[in-house]
C-alpha cells in the first residue's frame, strides 16, 4: 500500500513557522544520517520531513569506540556527532535531498556559540527549510555543561542564533534538566520558532562479566521505546506552557506511539531509534496516522494536536 493512498480523503499536512509539511512524520537527528543509507527502503517523497544527522563548522572524529550498547526496551550510544562538517555536508547530503518532495531541516551541534553560529550562517544562502539546533552538545566554555541544561545559557545562544538565521529555528531540548518547561520557555522567549523533544536520557550500562563500562564513554543516550512515556510526559507539560510548536519524539515505534505525542500537544513527530530495528518504520507511521484519521471519521489532523487536556 502507498503511504498516499486513503481510504477516506484526509488532510495530515501540518505546519511550523510557515513551512508546510505534506504530513507530521520526520526522522529523528543521528538516526537516519541524510537518508541516502534509508531510501532503499523508505520512499523519502511520503515523509513530512527529513531530519539530518548533526552538522558541525568542522569534522568530528566522534568518541572512541565501543559506543553503542543495547538495553531493555532501548539502546545507549555515545556517538559523540560524529560527522564530516559543513563542507562536505553543503557538498554532498544537500543535493542528495533536493532530488525528493520533502522538507529539509538540517541538525547543527557546535562546542561554542561561535561553532553553531558559522554553521547557521553557512546555511543561510543554502535550500534547507529549517534548522533544528542541538543544545545537548557540551559546551567547552562552561566547564562542558550542555547548553540545553541552563536556561540562561539556552536563551543567549538562542538569541544569538535567531539573529544570524536566514531559515526558522527549532530548538532540540534536553530532558536532562530539572523542569523542561523553564527551558522551553526560555527558547520561546529568546525567539525561537519551536522546540523539538526529547533528546536523548543519560544513562549508563555496565559489562558485569569484563566488570567494565560497555560504552568508552562510560554514559551514553538513552533513547527507545523506554523512554516513551517519560517524553509524552514531557511533551505535554511544554505544550501547557509554551506557545511556540511542538516537534515530539522519544521511542516512537508506531502509528499509535506517534499519535500520542501528537494528541498530548506536538505539531509533528520524530521517529528515531526504532530506524535501526525496522528500516520501513517512518512509512508505516504515516500509513497507520492516515488509517487511524480514516477510521475515526477526522478529517484534518490538526483536530488531533493537542486534543488531550
Amino acid at each position: 500500500m502507498s503511504a498516499q493512498t486513503n481510504t477516506k480523503r484526509t488532510n495530515t499536512e501540518v505546519t511550523i513557522a510557515g513551512v508546510t509539511f505534506k504530513n507530521p512524520v520526520m526522522t529523528a537527528s543521528g538516526t537516519f544520517g541524510s537518508g541516502m543509507e534509508y531510501s532503499e527502503f523508505v520512499d523519502l517523497n511520503h515523509l513530512g520531513a527529513v531530519v539530518t544527522k548533526g552538522v558541525a563548522n568542522v569534522p568530528w572524529p566522534g568518541n572512541p569506540t565501543p559506543r553503542v550498547a543495547e538495553t531493555y526496551g532501548g539502546m545507549l550510544n555515545a556517538i559523540g556527532l560524529q560527522n564530516p562538517g559543513i563542507d562536505v555536508f553543503i557538498e554532498r547530503d544537500i543535493p542528495f535531498l533536493q532530488k525528493y518532495d520533502t522538507k529539509i531541516i538540517v541538525n547543527v551541534c557546535g562546542k561554542t556559540v561561535e561553532d553553531y553560529l558559522e554553521v547557521v550562517e553557512r546555511l543561510g544562502d543554502q535550500p534547507v527549510d529549517m534548522l533544528e539546533i542541538n543544545v545537548s552538545c557540551p559546551n567547552v566554555k562552561e566547564g562542558a555543561i550542555a547548553f540545553g541544561q541552563k536556561a540562561d545559557a539556552l536563551f543567549r545562544i538562542t538569541k544569538e542564533i535567531k539573529a544570524k538565521a536566514k531559515q526558522p529555528v527549532i530548538m532540540k531540548l534536553s530532558p536532562n534538566v530539572t523542569d523542561i518547561t523553564e527551558m522551553a520557555k526560555a527558547a520561546e522567549a529568546a525567539g525561537a520558532d519551536c522546540v523539538s523533544l526529547i533528546n536523548t536520557i543519560t544513562g549508563m550500562k555496565i559489562d558485569v562479566n569484563r566488570r567494565t563500562f560497555a560504552i568508552a564513554n562510560k554514559t551514553g543516550g538513552l533513547s527507545g521505546p523506554a523512554i516513551k512515556p517519560v517524553a509524552v510526559r514531557m511533551v505535554y507539560q511544554v505544550a501547557n506552557a509554551v506557545k511556540i510548536p511542538i516537534i515530539g519524539m522519544g521511542g516512537i515505534a508506531n502509528a499509535e506511539d506517534a499519535l500520542e505525542f501528537i494528541l498530548a500537544g506536538a505539531t509533528a513527530v520524530s521517529v528515531g531509534a526504532m530506524n535501526f530495528v525496522n528500516p520501513y518504520v517512518t512509512e508505516e507511521v504515516v500509513q497507520g496516522i492516515q488509517q487511524y484519521m480514516s477510521k475515526y471519521n477526522i478529517s484534518d489532523i490538526r483536530e488531533l494536536i493537542g486534543a488531550v487536556k
